[in-house]
């Protein structure tokens, strides 16, 4: 199981990675020898051929990718697979037709791309719906059992009855003075005491126990607990389960005390070090890669309403700092004649030049500077105006950790969360940057930022 923090990328994700990737593979080599019988054994030995069938793997993956052909919520229903297996290809043939414009000398021969996209095709979906009708990515659900009858394991098994692909299968709870035998509390019921916790376990075939006790003083099972966890049995706290599944950290219930015992949270010398050195190559690339944007962008601005070009607006930052953050202006200027408001996703006061720098996410582009000036990181946290941090403060607990990174100009609730503007929005979008922040290391960061290019590109919010 792959992790992204303590967030699990399933086995079967990675069996398709593995399988798409060979398939394209084979397609592009049958395609040459299709093409070119005789001289197979010499060109299967030239580096150089190797390094093409690469750059088609790399290009088809990515659009497969895109095309969230690895989310199994998505492709649950075949006519929706194969739509999006050829959207995919459509695309990866647009990109490699574009590279090879630029890069002639990286093709293959239109007639060998011929015959590999459709070849490829086959084989995809071939294999995806043989995977499908032999169940080869279908898991064994995982039986869960819940030791306690607490607010937040209810929660919990709600999130889970909501989340099939999770394959969870929770088998009831135990309560802990065994008075309440037989009630429901969600879907499953309570079937035993804490106490009997050796016996339904056995009964009930259990692979995992999720505490969630009201009150763990004297109530909890430690021997009966001690004798399972030896035994192979997973066990672990309920705020712990809900965040390994859903990647965010629950608000709800939510004790200091976890926080402070829980792993993660650490933030080292070096890897704050290499994050800043990659802010720093990062911005200054994009900066030159989209330079000959910017003067159209600020001339399209200055058409429709004028000055000012950018928008510039005191934000919240690292450790409660305050610094002006710098945007394409995409609203009216007087958009806040009657005081500070949250936007909101079809605001009234965004022109229709900002309407399209907000869809592909350009207004944000001189951010840019405010991550070579260090006020920024390229993943951290959004930050929020001062003047709704103390709102939020005040009415969300533990919203001050978030400034103890340096906020970002994309995060985890960017990608995980759709936009955000009311108190119920910023909440989760805490849990989201809590994950974030205890989870924080290069691969986490990564991760985001290959997930926000796939929603920037394709226009999508996030889901």
């Amino acid at each position: 199981m792959l992790r992204i923090g303590s967030h699990q990328v399933p086995t079967r994700t990675l069996l398709l990675v593995g399988v798409d990737a060979s398939a394209i593979v084979l397609a592009s080599v049958a395609a040459i020898a299709f093409r070119l019988p005789g001289a197979m054994p010499g060109i299967l030995s030239n580096g150089l051929v190797w390094a093409k069938i690469a750059l088609v793997t790399g290009v088809c993956w990515l659009c497969l990718y895109f095309n969230d052909l690895y989310d199994f919520r998505v492709v649950r229903r075949r006519a929706n697979l194969l739509v999006r297996i050829l959207q995919a290809l459509g695309a990866g043939c647009v990109v490699l037709a574009f590279t090879y414009f630029l890069l002639p000398e990286a093709s293959f021969g239109r007639g060998t791309a011929l015959i590999a996209m459709p070849l490829l095709l086959l084989l995809l979906v071939s294999w995806r719906l043989s995977a499908d009708t032999t169940k080869l990515l279908a898991s064994g659900d995982e039986r869960v059992l819940i030791i306690g009858t607490g607010d937040a394991g209810i929660s919990l098994v709600r999130h889970i009855l909501g989340h099939p692909e999770y394959n969870m299968k929770v088998v009831g709870f135990l309560d802990e003075q065994g008075q309440d035998i037989g009630k429901s509390l969600v879907n499953p019921r309570i079937i035993g005491a804490t106490s009997e916790v050796e016996e339904v376990v056995a009964r009930e075939r259990v692979d995992r126990l999720v505490l969630s006790l009201k009150e763990r003083r004297g109530g909890t099972p430690v021997r009966q607990l001690l004798g399972l966890k030896l035994a192979g049995i997973g066990i672990e706290d309920v705020h712990s389960c809900f965040e390994r599944l859903s990647g965010r950290i629950t608000l709800e219930h939510l004790s200091p005390s976890w926080l402070i015992l829980s792993d993660g949270f650490r933030k080292s010398p070096i890897l704050l070090g290499a994050k800043r050195g990659i802010d720093i190559v990062v911005s200054s690339l994009i900066l030159v890669l989209v330079s000959p944007l910017l003067p159209v962008i600020a001339l399209a601005i200055y058409m429709e309403t004028g000055r000012p070009i950018f928008f510039r607006q005191v934000r919240v930052g690292h450790k409660g700092s305050q610094f002006d953050l710098l945007k394409f202006r995409s609203m009216a200027q007087d958009a806040e004649k009657n005081g500070p408001r949250w936007a909101t996703h079809q605001d009234s006061r965004i022109t229709r030049v900002g309407r399209i720098l907000r869809k592909t996410r350009l207004d944000e582009l001189p951010q840019l500077f405010n991550v070579l000036r260090g006020e920024m990181s390229l993943v951290g946290p959004r930050p929020e105006r001062p003047h709704f941090c103390t709102i939020l403060e005040e009415r969300i607990p533990f919203f001050n950790l978030r400034h103890s990174v340096r906020p970002g100009l994309t995060g985890w609730a960017q990608v995980r969360f759709r936009y955000g503007a009311s108190i119920d929005d910023a909440k989760e979008k805490l849990e989201l940057d809590l994950f974030y922040i205890k989870n924080l290391s290069l691969t986490v960061d990564f991760a985001i930022l290959f997930e926000t290019a796939k929603v920037v590109l394709l226009g999508r919010g996030a889901h």
